[in-house]
């Protein structure tokens, strides 16, 4: 058997290429949209990839099912309680394929979603009857198990699912042998669960010993573990899920229309029609100058999650970038189904020159220049964009919390006629804020440069934090 597991960091995604020495037919398992590095390899080792699996409607990246499905003709296969408007086979509890020496056994897993599969690989050479491995998809990961409340149907609540997951793995899963290894779909930093290690595979009965979700020993304590103090779904998750079971458009298609080099003034047509002007900078750079209404999201931090928590999905999207940053964006854009880019501003902000009147700044502020302003008698505004349980933990005694994600429906609680310093932990999420107030009308703001990591290192004032934070263990 021939095995090899994909790691694509940004999206904490995990895909699998397994194949047949003897009959040289391989199968895919959950494929990223730009499916390339399956093609090369199965070239490399004399493989036809005659099947494609993905083990659920992934809610957090566009699968790469039918890119490579046009590039190859292999069958797009789903568990049975799928519905997808493209053809697929159904493969029901128990259904198999034999390639050779290799046998892949169908269990359906529903919990996470309704349609989740498992599937269990035989190597017929080592064991006719013992499995060798199981790909999980998201039933059971690395130190948890998937969420149950991303894809519910109005009959089907959080804690119906999660009883149904807890039925999957008791009954299907769990009764493997203990050396049976265990592959994800996901791995730490994925937003399909809390608790993920960041390890990318064990064997069941480590998982057995070590899950948190597997130790709660009863149905009910199981459902109260999984739906309790869930973080909220990102926004574009149920369009995504959506968009697997659709027949969607292609990659190539996408590339096509998208890496279109754009003269200012067709951009600025695009601006007028209310087009989203993306700035993917970093923001030292961006903070320096920038297309005035643009909203700075940059390729070097947690790109997918916020573009797809904060850019409208079927919006048109206009790129401005550093040279040689267009498909790159596109490419990550589209893996969370952002499709609708129509271009990129030829020669970045290089085509701005002259036109002054169409530049904006945003002001950075040091720790130590906040520090000394905090002691004025006209101290700035604070809005802290981390999440609340940030905030909580340790914070600027003078700050408020406004989680990114919910700034732009509290903007009333901000005043228009202060000086603001917004800050995150290290100053991304703060660059992305301070885009988006300038965008509404906020003229007097300021980002904390490192943020609240580098006003740990740097400022030593325990006036600057509130109370209780400076009496907990450790605060100063």
């Amino acid at each position: 058997m021939i095995f090899k597991q994909y790691y694509l960091p940004s999206l904490s995604h995990a895909s699998y290429l397994i194949g047949d020495r003897a009959s040289r037919i391989a199968l895919i398992v959950d494929p990223q949209r730009d499916c390339d590095c399956y093609l090369r390899d199965a070239e490399q080792k004399g493989l036809r990839i005659k099947y494609i699996f993905l083990t659920h409607f992934h809610a957090d990246f566009v699968a790469g099912h039918l890119e490579l499905q046009d590039q190859t003709g292999a069958k797009i296969c789903l568990g049975a309680a799928a519905r997808a408007d493209y053809p697929f086979q159904a493969f029901a509890n128990g259904d198999q394929i034999t390639c050779g020496s290799l046998r892949v056994q169908v269990l359906e897993t529903p919990g996470h979603t309704p349609e989740s599969i498992s599937l269990l690989l035989f190597d017929l050479k080592q064991s006719l009857d013992q499995p060798s491995a199981i790909l999980t998809g998201d039933a059971l990961l690395m130190g948890d198990v998937g969420r149950s409340d991303l894809f519910t149907k109005q009959a089907l609540s959080p804690q119906d699912c999660a009883a149904d997951l807890y039925d999957s793995l008791h009954q299907k899963i769990l009764n493997l042998p203990d050396e049976t290894m265990v592959y994800p779909a996901h791995g730490q930093g994925t937003h399909c669960a809390t608790f993920v290690d960041p390890v990318l595979s064990s064997s069941l009965g480590t998982q057995k010993r070590s899950n948190r979700a597997l130790q709660a020993t009863t149905k009910r304590a199981f459902v109260e573990f999984l739906t309790a103090h869930q973080p909220e779904p990102l926004p574009y998750f149920l369009y995504d899920v959506s968009l697997n079971a659709r027949n969607r458009s292609r990659l190539d298609g996408v590339y096509n229309q998208a890496l279109q080099p754009l003269t200012l003034d067709q951009v600025l047509r695009w601006k007028t029609s209310r087009a989203q002007m993306l700035d993917v900078r970093d923001p030292a750079d961006f903070s320096k100058g920038h297309l005035v209404g643009s909203l700075n999201i940059a390729l070097s931090g947690k790109f997918e999650r916020w573009a797809g928590t904060l850019l409208l999905p079927e919006t048109p999207i206009l790129l401005i970038t550093a040279p040689g940053q267009a498909r790159e964006a596109v490419l990550r854009l589209a893996r969370i189904g952002l499709d609708h880019v129509v271009g990129y501003l030829k020669d970045g902000t290089l085509a701005l020159k002259g036109t002054p009147e169409l530049i904006r700044t945003v002001s950075r502020i040091s720790c130590e220049e906040l520090e000394e302003q905090l002691m004025s008698e006209a101290p700035p505004y604070i809005v802290d964009v981390r999440t609340s349980e940030e905030w909580t933990e340790r914070r600027i005694g003078r700050s408020i919390s406004i989680p990114l994600h919910h700034l732009e429906t509290r903007l009333h609680e901000i005043p228009m006629d202060q000086d603001l310093v917004v800050l995150c932990s290290n100053g991304y999420r703060s660059s992305i804020a301070a885009s988006l107030l300038r965008q509404h009308d906020f003229c007097r703001v300021k980002d904390l440069i490192g943020g609240f990591e580098d006003w740990e290192h740097r400022v030593m004032n325990p006036a600057s934090y509130s109370a209780d934070v400076t009496s907990q263990t450790g605060g100063r």
